[in-house]
């Protein structure tokens, strides 16, 4: 199937190689013979299955225009239709293809004829600039696009590294929240296990969780963590923000003129910290967007439901998805959330939902914490 683009493209060379012939048999026949105008609105139709057989459609281009010479002897040039099946065949090939392509385009042009006409030094030389000009063209396009992606590839990969960088960092702070809890804990159950043996047993329990927690969290840290990391993170014994901080996100993206609110099924008890700083990151950066992209009058809605398995995550809006990103492609906040769903073993999706926008998250919890709760 030919796209709107390949469409558009043979409209336009029709157009120009009508305007040249329709000029050049009027200069030099006095008329404009209306067989020549279906001969060259046919030469620009081949060029709807382009992308398909670039060498095929050039084939078939050339001798569509050959065939002009028995209705109206103008004689052989590059012609629109003729430029864009050269230049789309030297695209798709190798170098090597599209130097044969070039030479064998040179040559019919030039030297194969309905009628003999001897071959003229000015037109070849005109002929073979024509169409190494074609193929500069071609190179320039193809070396300027390849750079092209290369430099997208980076700032995506630059993108997704800097998310690693902050998640590890802010892993970094959770874990040292923890070790710090822990070193208290220690300190009070020696302090009353002569006095309190009671007392002591519960900081004991309370422990041993905090110690599995930042354990888990380790983990996670070392799967992110990367060289020369650890020289941009500060000593901080601060929690990061979770699941009870969503109420702030929810209020400042009201006061910012987005109406939102905030809908929660089931109890979030005793959530990772790594988990719910996960959701409260995915829920901060889907209002963020949603601010950006929805435009005037939109509505924004975050949904929570927790599990004794998983945390379900929903933050969707009514405003308008034309120029929005989606879920596989370009921007970089997606990008991060995927980044840490994927650390905690979950899925994310994203994109256009009704008259807008969803980005829904599905996060596993820990064996223990599913103990817990069943």
């Amino acid at each position: 199937m030919w796209s709107r683009q390949d469409g558009l493209v043979a409209a336009g060379a029709a157009a120009v190689d009508l305007v040249g012939f329709t000029i050049t048999s009027q200069m030099d026949q006095g008329r404009v013979p209306v067989a020549g105008c279906l001969v060259m609105a046919a030469a620009s139709l081949l060029l709807l299955a382009r992308r398909r057989a670039p060498l095929t459609v050039l084939a078939g281009v050339l001798a569509v225009n050959l065939s002009l010479e028995w209705v109206s002897p103008v004689g052989q040039h590059y012609g629109a239709a003729t430029v864009v099946a050269l230049y789309t065949a030297l695209r798709h090939h190798r170098p090597a293809v599209g130097a044969a392509a070039v030479a064998g385009c040179v040559a019919v042009i030039q030297f194969v004829h309905p009628v003999a006409v001897p071959p003229s030094a000015v037109e070849f030389a005109a002929n073979l600039t024509s169409a190494l000009f074609v193929a500069g063209a071609a190179a320039a396009v193809g070396r300027w696009q390849r750079n092209a992606e290369i430099h997208r590839q980076l700032l995506a990969e630059r993108a997704v590294s800097d998310e690693r960088r902050r998640i590890a960092r802010e892993l970094h702070d959770i874990v040292a929240h923890h070790l710090t809890t822990m070193q208290l804990l220690a300190g009070g159950a020696r302090a009353n296990l002569d006095r309190s043996p009671e007392t002591a047993r519960e900081a004991l329990v309370t422990l041993e969780g905090s110690g599995r927690t930042a354990l888990r969290e380790m983990r996670h840290l070392l799967d992110v963590l990367r060289a020369g990391d650890e020289g941009d993170e500060g000593e901080t014994t601060s929690p990061q923000p979770g699941v009870g901080d969503l109420d702030r996100v929810v209020e400042d993206s009201r006061r910012a003129g987005l109406p939102t609110t905030l809908t929660t099924d089931g109890d979030p008890g005793s959530l990772p910290p790594g988990v719910g700083l996960t959701v409260f990151r995915i829920v901060q950066e889907a209002l963020t967007n949603t601010r950006k992209h929805a435009g005037p009058g939109a509505h924004a809605d975050v949904r929570l439901a927790f599990a004794a398995h998983e945390v379900r995550v929903a933050v969707t809006d009514d405003g308008p998805r034309q120029g929005r990103p989606v879920g596989r492609g370009a921007g970089y906040g997606l990008m991060g959330m995927r980044e840490r769903v994927a650390l905690h073993g979950g899925s994310l999706r994203a994109g256009p939902e009704g008259e807008g926008f969803a980005v829904r998250a599905r996060l596993p919890l820990p064996a223990d914490r599913q103990e817990t709760r069943a």
